[in-house]
């Protein structure tokens, strides 16, 4: 099925024609036709399958058949993205998509200043992409006004709830006095995203492409065990003896990335680094390195998971296992994108053994192990035989917001989302 055949406006055609874009993926057949007839959509699909051009499409088309000037201050589109990269990246690829309309496209995200973005806001924008952080600022700032929304879409819904910003998204949908429609989509999935798709959304319709929560199949799978005072070193052993020319490293912590890309550099692998800590200009031209091969490593925290798009990258490496079984997904998407193949490579100490069983239960796939000669871990066996016999381990589940008090995590989150309903009932009737 191709994008020709989907009755899109000739300027639309034209850009993705120059952007290289044939064929509808999977994600792209099932939601854009959804979509063009105004449906509410909650969709999941693999990282690296196309959601951007899934929810952005028909967005574009339908703002093109009822083609009008925002006001000022005022957009007809939000986008919401839970980080910088991901929000600088969709913002991207829109303004690719209508460069040849008069639809205009802007970007509000933390590490820029807030008065350019006031700029660009103050005569009204057709396409806003936000953090949800930056976008509650300038709403409170009168920057912008979101009350007659057309178009509203949570892209990576879940990680947007992960990473603690239901409040925002509360103070947000208050703003909202309209019934725009809502698209929801996501790598993941999670029982708070799915409690807000309850409350927001109207009639969805449910995509789901392949099995949820999982990762393409074009991933080749491998755990290297070993001790955590040893992972630089088989990190820069594999690098070097394996001559890995692109390989992205997650690490839980940025002092653990400092401390990786100063070892790297001594051992003649040049590396660059991309974390909470460094600008949004450091980060960019880290990532331009990395992509252009001047740098042969790009070290990074969670902020990277999303967002990053990477053409071929061939590695992606676990220095740590994720806190989250379903990070795991997210950060090994960065390759194996498009249909074409990657490799995940975990290094897990004994302390990461529960996460990794959490991550194969959740991709129902049994991880290759290899023992790197003279990296071999210590008493790994008898670590594994002691947790089994642990009811906590053999009784391991996955995600859960509160493992502790799961009445109290429910009834929190039943409070944070009774405001959205209530805004939403409202807006239904």
């Amino acid at each position: 099925m191709s994008f020709s055949s989907q009755g899109f406006h000739p300027e639309l055609v034209k850009a993705l024609v120059e952007c290289g874009y044939e064929k509808l993926t999977p994600i792209q057949q099932k939601a854009i036709p959804m979509a063009r007839k105004g449906h509410d959509i909650l969709a999941t699909a693999q990282t690296g399958t196309g959601k951007t051009a899934a929810f952005s499409l028909p967005l574009i088309q339908q703002l093109l058949d009822n083609e009008k000037p925002a006001s000022r201050k005022t957009t007809r589109a939000l986008i919401l993205a839970p980080t910088r990269e991901l929000a600088a990246q969709i913002s991207q690829n829109i303004k690719e998509f209508v460069k040849y309309t008069n639809l205009s496209v802007t970007a509000v995200y933390g590490g820029n200043k807030m008065s350019s973005q006031v700029r660009q806001l103050e005569l009204g924008v057709d396409i806003l992409v936000a953090t949800p952080g930056r976008l509650e600022e300038h709403l409170q700032e009168g920057n912008v006004s979101i009350n007659q929304l057309e178009f509203l879409v949570f892209d990576e819904a879940d990680r947007i709830l992960d990473m603690g910003f239901i409040n925002a998204v509360r103070k947000i949908m208050m703003e909202v006095e309209s019934a725009p429609q809502i698209m929801m989509f996501s790598a993941t999935t999670s029982t708070q995203m799915n409690q807000l798709a309850v409350d927001i959304l109207r009639k969805p319709k449910r995509i789901i492409v392949d099995r949820e929560n999982t990762a393409a199949k074009t991933v080749a799978h491998v755990v290297y065990p070993v001790d955590q005072e040893k992972k630089t070193e088989l990190l820069s052993e594999l690098i070097g003896r394996k001559n890995w020319k692109q390989v992205l490293v997650f690490v839980n912590y940025k002092e653990t990335a400092n401390e990786i890309v100063k070892e790297l550099k001594l051992d003649g692998i040049k590396a660059v680094l991309c974390h909470g800590d460094k600008g949004q200009s450091a980060r960019r031209r880290a990532l331009t390195e990395f992509k252009e091969g001047k740098a042969r490593v790009m070290v990074a925290t969670d902020v990277a998971a999303r967002g990053l798009d990477i053409e071929d990258l061939p590695f992606v490496i676990n220095y740590d296992m994720p806190f989250l079984a379903e990070d795991y997904v997210h950060r090994i998407g960065r390759t194996g994108r498009a249909g074409k193949s990657g490799h995940a490579v975990s290094f897990v100490n004994r302390e990461e053994e529960l996460t990794l069983v959490q991550v194969e239960s959740l991709i129902q796939q049994r991880i290759r192990r290899v023992e790197q000669p003279g990296y071999e871990p210590k008493n790994r066996d008898s670590y594994i035989l002691k947790m089994n016999s642990k009811p906590a381990f053999k009784n391991r589940q996955g995600r859960r917001n509160n493992m502790d008090n799961p009445q109290a995590d429910q009834a929190s989150a039943e409070r944070r989302l009774a405001m959205i309903k209530r805004v939403r009932d409202r807006q239904k009737s």
